[in-house]
């Protein structure tokens, strides 16, 4: 009954040890994500005095505190639009956004764009911003003008070069780098999502979840992407004779960094495979081999203390007894 103690005490650390090393195993040891402020945007949404700091709002933008930002509302012939008042100038990033579409009837459009352009904080036709843009606009169309067999909503990446004007009669099909159908994004109960996540010269994947709260689906996987490495990260929306409730609830923004190699990098993990690949597959086959080799390493140190621990043990009981008699 002496022993019962001290290797209570030593299974008990063992525990401990076990839940640190689970901890451990299940964070990427190469890519970190940091997040930014100036590009994201969530509940209350303004400053104590009514403004943004890090945010433009124009057209007819309504700004409701406790719920959302509504780029248009369920009404003909609205525009809005939000800018960020900085560049972003990570060199790979991640954007999370939470949306809703949402109205009355059952015919409804037109859509809305998030945008990462050298212009910023324009109105005009296109989704409520301006044409012939140059940069990265992701194109939210619900109302199909002459796109056949095409299923909408239709969601698509469009990159501008800042002279040719957007297809607009033919639903962006001349600019389109790549896209999805996204039926049922429309009216959703839950909030809708959109990640988008680029990798330098590498990939640009957008992820969408909409069926279901947190199922993911991938959208596309575009390899050899450059978006301008200085551009303004911004949203807008516009109705025609057709309307809707275009809300944008939350944006999260962050800058992925492999800080073991002095550059920034990285990606979420996805949610299903894709075609692009991108470093982030090399990273988290390396990631795993390491985690396992360290794993193994804290298991041996952890079996020599026990070791040690319990010769310690012996020989104290050993001058004990020896000092009893």
């Amino acid at each position: 009954m002496l022993l019962s103690r001290p290797w209570t005490s030593l299974w008990l650390l063992a525990g401990s040890l076990t839940g640190v090393l689970g901890i451990g195993l299940s964070e990427h040891p190469d890519i970190k994500a940091i997040a930014l402020r100036t590009h994201s945007l969530e509940p209350p949404y303004l400053d104590s005095d009514m403004q943004s700091r890090w945010w433009d709002f124009g057209g007819d933008t309504i700004v409701r505190t406790d719920k959302y930002v509504r780029l248009a509302s369920d009404k003909p012939s609205k525009t809005g639009w939000i800018f960020s008042r900085v560049p972003l100038t990570a060199t790979n990033w991640e954007i999370l956004i939470d949306f809703k579409i949402h109205g009355q009837g059952n015919l409804y459009g037109d859509g809305f764009a998030m945008w990462l352009t050298k212009q910023r904080a324009q109105a005009g036709p296109v989704f409520g911003s301006v044409d012939n843009f140059e940069g990265l606009g992701i194109i939210f169309d619900t109302y199909k003008n002459n796109r056949p067999g095409t299923v909408f909503p239709y969601v698509l990446a469009v990159m501008g070069d800042g002279k040719t004007p957007y297809d607009k009669d033919n639903d962006g099909k001349a600019n389109e780098l790549a896209g999805c159908s996204a039926r049922g994004m429309r009216n959703q109960n839950h909030a809708t999502k959109a990640k988008l996540t680029y990798f330098q010269d590498e990939s640009l994947k957008l992820e969408l979840a909409y069926k279901n709260e947190d199922e993911w689906t991938e959208c596309f996987n575009i390899p050899n992407v450059k978006v301008p490495p200085v551009a303004y990260l911004g949203f807008s929306a516009e109705t025609g004779e057709l309307s809707d409730n275009h809300d944008i609830l939350s944006v999260n923004t962050k800058n992925l960094y492999v800080h073991n190699s002095g550059t920034n990098a990285g990606t979420s993990a996805p949610s299903s495979p894709g075609k692009g690949g991108s470093r982030y597959d090399k990273y988290a086959a390396k990631k795993e081999k390491g985690s396992w080799t360290w794993f193994f390493l804290k298991f041996v140190l952890f079996g020599l203390v026990v070791t040690g621990g319990y010769v310690g043990f012996t020989a104290y009981r050993a001058r004990q007894r020896s000092s009893r008699f």
